[in-house]
């Protein structure tokens, strides 16, 4: 599968990590989505709400949507997400707890007044380079300082795809976010 990635990442594309993890696909999807400008509202973006049966929870695209998208992400899928989704500190209840990231796993961020959950895609020394939604309001891949760290947790997998595994590199190729809010 060929998706629209950064430049800097195009080696998600390589024929030898065939086939990505589920969920990594799934986000690739989306990348680009961007939340409505001011008091607009993005259809997408509710459409997924909608999508997952949380229309009257999930009313309006200022609110963080990170668990929102990692939720959609997730059933489309085939995987469960945890309870209330939309907190993103319950994400560290999904799947199985692990040590050191893979492609595909959900990482969980401390960040001011909450947290933030995205998806492993890479690392260098300093940063995790994730894949998530309401990342600069849009849906793209930035990096996290591995100090903000929370919770590393992956999917449940009947066979884990040969590509789920760590990817070190430059410390370069997307913006550091420092909140994702």
């Amino acid at each position: 599968m060929i998706f629209a990635v950064p430049a800097a990442y195009q080696w998600l594309n390589k024929p030898d990590l065939d086939p990505l993890p589920k969920m990594t696909q799934e986000a690739l999807k989306l990348l680009g989505v961007v939340e409505g400008a001011g008091s607009a509202d993005s259809p997408t973006i509710l459409g997924w709400a909608n999508e997952l049966g949380m229309k009257n929870v999930y009313t309006h695209d200022a609110i963080p949507w990170c668990g929102l998208f990692m939720a959609l992400v997730a059933t489309r899928a085939g995987k469960t997400p945890p309870a209330n989704p939309l907190w993103a500190l319950n994400w560290s209840h999904f799947g199985t707890d692990e040590g050191q990231p893979r492609l595909g796993d959900v990482l969980v961020f401390s960040r001011t007044k909450g947290g933030h959950v995205t998806q492993y895609v890479a690392e260098d020394q300093n940063y995790y380079h994730c894949l998530g939604g309401n990342q600069g309001d849009k849906v793209c891949i930035e990096r996290i300082a591995k100090v903000r760290l929370y919770a590393v947790r992956r999917p449940i997998y009947h066979i884990m795809p040969a590509s789920a595994r760590p990817f070190l590199v430059a410390s370069s190729g997307s913006p550091v976010s420092t909140n994702e809010a």
